[in-house]
């Protein structure tokens, strides 16, 4: 069914390379967007439970949420860099 639906795509655009660009970006938001969820779900719930930990919780939050979301940025320039024709 996909490999079907791919070819009409390339039928209409002549090439599957906006497909490509359009899954590189797709599915590089999908992964750090649960993750970022996981992160402060995590972090919230560990504050809750240890309030006198908020300040040691919460630094490593953000610096999680930054390599997370560094990864995001990684398929988002490579969105760009795929070529298309």
């Amino acid at each position: 069914m996909a490999l079907a639906l791919m070819s009409v795509l390339a039928e209409l655009s002549g090439s599957l390379a906006p497909v490509g660009k359009g899954l590189v970006y797709g599915l590089g938001a999908i992964g750090p967007g649960i993750g970022i969820g996981i992160i402060f779900g995590k972090a919230i719930e560990a504050m809750a439970r240890q309030p006198e930990a908020a300040g040691i919780v919460r630094p490593v939050m953000f610096l999680g949420f930054a390599l997370v979301e560094a990864i995001m940025l990684f398929g988002f320039v490579l969105f760009f860099i795929v070529p298309s024709k």
